[in-house]
């Protein structure tokens, strides 16, 4: 299955935001969704990792909000079958059309082990996953037609499987230089959807502490590790939570220009949408103070930035 046109994704601005909303419950969720899209942003992508099913969140954000676009950033294709997910995002696509995009990704190795499941070969795994959903039947939502995907995408040969059985990538801790690779390799016509991680406030020591803690995790996963390589990075960068030098081109820091500095450079390099990830002193915090003020950096709103 190669897909050729560009499918429709409605964002309402190049920029939007990457959140965890595990710990929260999810009428409060909703009340931080329905501020992102107050502020300009033009979407709001959610992981699926240790906490909450990406699905249900995802349809409680669409119907929470009127414009904004709700991403997986990822489904992780090892907690549901192939159908599943078509299914899912069908559903999801018929009631809110644009609106809905199904990042899927093949996870990490311990990640999968510790649920249980076998993790192998995430390229051919990822291809005949792809495989499964497209050879479910119109039936299911007659009319709508396949969902709108992007494969969370490091490597080149994961990067043009999401141009040819998908509708583009979502490359996450990157630099921009890796969104420009993407760019090349996929082309005018695949959406790619970059995260960008940013603090903002504090000084710097306190900026390089959350930076180093958002990457502790990442530091010890090998799909990471060979990523930061193929970037550019050495072994020297690979300690755990990640060298000064890698931290600072991953988590865009300094000052507030700065940190939006960071998330327009992937814009530059060719991304079409770039979503923001505000860290903390931990995971799935209150992102809106930090977005209140990048909001009004980046020029977000009724003739801001587009």
């Amino acid at each position: 299955m190669t897909t050729s046109e560009r499918t429709r994704i409605d964002f309402g601005s190049r920029i939007g935001v990457w959140w965890a909303s595990d710990s929260w419950a999810m009428p409060e969720a909703q009340q931080v969704a329905r501020e992102i899209e107050a502020l300009g942003f033009g979407s709001l992508f959610l992981p699926e990792a240790f906490g909450k099913e990406c699905l249900t969140q995802s349809a409680a954000f669409l119907a929470a909000t009127e414009s904004l676009v709700i991403g997986t950033g990822i489904a992780n294709i090892h907690v549901r079958v192939p159908a599943a997910a078509e299914a899912g995002a069908r559903t999801l696509t018929a009631l809110h059309p644009g609106r809905f995009v199904l990042g899927l990704g093949v996870s990490h190795g311990p990640l999968v082990d510790a649920m249980g499941g076998t993790y192998t070969k995430p390229l051919a795994t990822m291809r005949n996953y792809l495989d499964g959903m497209a050879a479910v039947s119109d039936r299911i939502e007659p009319g709508i037609g396949r969902p709108s995907r992007l494969l969370a995408a490091l490597g080149p040969k994961m990067i043009e499987l999401s141009g040819t059985h998908a509708d583009g990538a979502h490359p996450y801790l990157v630099t921009p230089e890796h969104t420009r690779v993407t760019r090349d390799i996929l082309g005018p016509d695949k959406w790619v959807v970059s995260e960008q991680a940013v603090v903002v406030g504090g000084d710097d020591a306190q900026q390089l502490a959350y930076a180093h803690q958002h990457l502790d995790m990442y530091s010890m996963l090998p799909n990471y590790r060979n990523s930061w390589l193929r970037q550019g990075f050495d072994e020297s960068d690979l300690v755990r939570g990640g060298s000064d030098r890698l931290a600072r081109a991953l988590v865009g820091m300094g000052s507030l220009a700065d940190a939006a500095a960071s998330v327009t450079a992937h814009l530059d390099a060719g991304a079409d949408h770039v979503v923001i990830q505000v860290l903390g002193e931990r995971p799935g915090i209150d992102p809106r103070p930090a977005l209140r003020e990048l909001a009004a950096e980046l020029g977000l709103g009724a003739t801001g930035f587009r």
